[in-house]
Formats: C-alpha cells, sequence, structure tokens
C-alpha cells in the first residue's frame, strides 16, 4: 500500500490537478497547448540532453536491457496490428496506429518520476538507456508501417526521405542526439549554462504531468470497446510481462529489471493520439485507450511495483 500512496498517487494527483483545473475552466485548452508545447518541444528535451551528455553510455548499455524491453515492445505492435486487423476487422491503417498505441508507452511523463520516486535517482539512468533509442525506434516502426500502408502501390524508396525527416525533426530525437554528441566528444558545458539547464529540467516533468492531465480532459471515452480493450491489456499487462520474462532469462540486475519492467508497464503515450491524428486514423480508440489506460495504469503499476520489490 505504501508504493501507491508514496509513488504512484503523487503522480497522478499532478496529472488530477491539470485535468480538474481544464474542467474547472480556469484555464483554458489554448493555454495547456502551450504548456504542452513548452514540455514536449523544449523541457523534456531539455532534460533527456542533459542526461544523455552526463551519463557514463559504457556502463547503461547493455543489449540484454534493449532486447528485453523492445522484444515487448515489438511484440506489442504486432500483436496489436494482427488483432486490429484480424479479430476486429479494421482496415489496414487503423491497425498500425492502434499497433503504435501497444507500442509506444509514456516513458518519459510517466515512467520517469515513479520509476525515480520507487527506487531512486541512481536506477534513472537505465531509463535514460531505454528512453534515448525509444522514440527513434518507435517512430521508425510506426511511420515505417503506415507510409507502406498508405502507399503500397508506390516504391519503398519514395517513402524514405518522408519517414527520416519525420523521426529527426522530433525535438525530443534532436535533444538526445546532442547529449550523445556532447557525451561522446567530452565537451564541457559551462557552469552559468549548466545552472540554466538545471532549473529547466527541474520543471520538465511536474510542467509534462500537469499538461498531460489538461490534455486528457478534451479526450471523451468513445470507439470500439474491442480495440481500446486489448490496448490496455497489451500495454498494462502483456508488454512488462515480456519484458520481465525475458529480463529473467537474461540475468538483468534489479536495477536493469526495475527500470525495464516499469517503462514497459506504462500507459501509451500521448504521443500516439498524435501519431493516429497525424494520419487522420483510429483517433477515437487511440484517445481513449490513452485516457483508460492512464486511469487503470494506476492499479497495474501498483501491482509491478510489488512484483519487483
Amino acid at each position: 500500500m505504501s508504493a501507491l500512496l508514496d509513488v504512484i498517487i503523487p503522480v497522478f494527483l499532478i496529472i488530477g490537478f491539470g485535468y480538474c483545473t481544464v474542467w474547472a475552466k480556469f484555464f483554458s485548452e489554448e493555454t495547456i497547448d502551450g504548456l504542452m508545447k513548452f514540455t514536449q518541444n523544449f523541457a523534456i528535451p531539455v532534460l533527456l540532453f542533459d542526461a544523455i551528455a552526463k551519463v557514463e553510455l559504457f556502463t547503461i548499455f547493455d543489449l540484454s536491457l534493449f532486447f528485453s524491453f523492445y522484444l515487448g515492445a515489438t511484440a506489442g505492435f504486432l500483436i496489436g496490428f494482427l488483432g486490429s486487423r484480424y479479430l476486429f476487422g479494421r482496415p489496414i491503417e487503423d491497425s498500425v496506429a492502434i499497433g503504435f498505441c501497444c507500442l509506444f508507452s509514456n516513458t518519459v511523463m510517466l515512467g520517469l518520476p515513479i520509476t525515480e520516486r520507487a527506487y531512486g535517482t541512481e536506477v534513472l539512468k537505465y531509463n535514460f538507456a531505454i528512453v534515448s533509442i525509444h522514440a527513434p525506434f518507435c517512430y521508425f516502426i510506426g511511420i515505417t508501417a503506415m507510409e507502406l500502408a498508405k502507399s503500397r502501390e508506390k516504391s519503398v524508396k519514395k517513402n524514405i526521405f518522408r519517414i527520416l525527416k519525420a523521426m529527426f525533426s522530433n525535438a525530443i530525437v534532436v535533444g538526445i542526439a546532442l547529449g550523445f554528441f556532447v557525451n561522446i566528444s567530452g565537451l564541457s558545458i559551462v557552469q552559468t549554462v549548466q545552472a540554466s539547464i538545471d532549473m529547466i529540467t527541474a520543471v520538465a516533468l511536474p510542467a509534462a504531468l500537469f499538461g498531460m492531465g489538461g490534455i486528457l480532459y478534451r479526450y471523451r471515452p468513445e470507439g470500439d470497446a474491442g480495440p481500446i480493450f486489448m490496448i490496455c491489456v497489451i500495454s498494462l499487462v502483456l508488454h512488462p510481462l515480456i519484458v520481465w520474462l525475458t529480463g529473467l532469462k537474461f540475468n538483468l540486475n534489479d536495477a536493469q529489471m526495475r527500470s525495464a519492467v516499469i517503462t514497459a508497464s506504462m500507459a501509451p503515450g500521448i504521443n500516439t493520439y498524435v501519431f493516429a491524428n497525424m494520419y487522420g486514423t483510429a483517433r477515437r480508440v487511440a484517445s481513449t485507450g490513452v485516457l483508460l489506460s492512464t486511469t487503470l495504469s494506476i492499479g497495474t503499476v501498483w501491482v509491478w511495483l510489488n512484483v519487483l520489490g
């Protein structure tokens, strides 16, 4: 019970505050959009830049860790895609968007604060390892699959530039790439600049959680129950279960296992709705999947915290 009260509830209270302020019309949806633009396009990229620039890369980059997490993520995408296509009879473009919901965990806005509160800052280095390739990996799979689905009659080569442009115009990917550059090159950041970075990183996650709550207010429970239920089960149960079993097989240490499984147990990120909206497909399923799975994750994350100890 202490994990629920001390770790999970404080994080979700911030989300709830954001939700309630928009519901009460204290903040407009436009204000929340501006806050999310600040966090997604600036504050969180700065946070990830700072973390990647400082971390000892060779101590956190472990193939077993990556394989365990991304095997579960890829399995989630494939099962979500195939289930949507053949079990629920959705069009192929819808199926890709629904599969993307099962692939893209909320590794930053939920994964980082919950892991930090549960296990301390030392464990976060493995979260940052996972996050460092998460956006490029997921967007590569999602955008490639969607472009192939929408352009089946065209040459794959015609879509390569569009795929790469979409991936590397993402601010989070740019922030991570710059962090790698600073780390590998050995460049040092002057103290004055670092002080500013520290202030930005201090507000990044709380502001993102608050904004996330405001964004969730506009999502209304609607859409087909079957695919939505499938998204919740795959995201909250199947993905972390595969990571946990694979991690046991590859003898991940306690810190690696905790980071990987807790990160995998997060609900789909808001970017899954952005992805669906960008392609104009499965928007109701994606929005309701994010809303419902985020709510249900209060209970499922608590279960996983108790499993991991």
